[in-house]
């Protein structure tokens, strides 16, 4: 029983994607989810997922591995649509299908839990495709550097990028442990996927006690890591100084000014 990852994994490639600056990849990124959420039409919808479709052709991502990483919040889509879908004033609606008395399926909510789920699947899959196309290091000091301005203030800039970087590094790391531990619990005879839900989470119990344990034995080693090599947090060095290409730059700019405008116009 395999466990979805949807973040934390990157494919290397050599897709001007992939050779993007991380900078402006997190620009873009922030651009579209901004436009996802001003887009009020079937139309600018559509949009926004052609032109995530055409991102994952030009970085040649496998689109299993998109589609996987909503296996994790299936639930939270259904519960999306369902509590759009359903009405409880089906009898009195022309536009509504009742199922047990007054309780049955809205046609304009089915629209509108559609449409909410699309924008999700959206939001959830540009942020996948940031991950499978940028390594954690470049996220890390992607994130640094756009931090800077704040060191002004006083913000943790390092720190808060280091927690990230740990953070996005772990979450792959945490999947394996927790595979292998089911591997062998299911080799001692547990039962993930059978019987009622109090059942199923019992046989969870074996697995989430011994996770949570390596999970903290983990988080003292990589402190006592940390500790070892003096790790303060400030005036850190890099092995590679990224620099922002005009020609970076301008794509970012000029394409995060495009999304803007798309969710504004649509």
């Amino acid at each position: 029983m395999p466990l979805v990852v949807p973040f934390g994994q990157y494919v290397p490639g050599t897709t001007p994607l992939h050779r993007l600056d991380a900078r402006m990849k997190l620009l873009l990124v922030a651009a579209y989810v901004a436009a996802l959420f001003l887009v009020h039409s079937w139309l600018g919808l559509g949009v926004c997922l052609l032109l995530l479709l055409a991102a994952f052709a030009a970085a040649r991502i496998p689109a299993r591995l998109a589609l996987r990483g909503l296996k994790p919040v299936l639930v939270i889509l259904a519960f999306t649509f369902l509590a759009n879908a359903l009405t409880l004033d089906a009898a009195g609606t022309e536009s509504a299908l009742a199922l047990i008395g007054n309780f049955g399926i809205s046609a304009p909510g089915v629209l509108r839990g559609l449409y909410l789920v699309l924008r999700i699947i959206a939001l959830i899959i540009s942020t996948v495709l940031l991950t499978l196309t940028t390594s954690v290091v470049a996220l890390t000091d992607a994130m640094t550097s756009l931090m800077r301005p704040l060191a002004a203030l006083r913000v943790p800039t390092e720190d808060i990028a280091t927690m990230f970087s740990i953070a996005l590094r772990f979450i792959p790391l945490t999947a394996a442990e927790a595979e292998k531990i089911m591997v062998a619990q299911s080799a001692r005879g547990a039962l993930f996927d059978q019987g009622g839900p109090i059942r199923r989470a019992r046989a969870w119990l074996p697995v989430l006690v011994p996770l949570f344990v390596n999970l903290f034995r983990r988080a003292d080693d990589l402190a006592a890591a940390m500790e070892t090599r003096c790790y303060s947090g400030q005036g850190r060095s890099h092995l590679r100084v990224s620099t922002l290409h005009p020609s970076h730059a301008a794509a970012g700019l000029i394409g995060a000014i495009l999304l803007i405008a798309l969710g504004i116009i649509l």
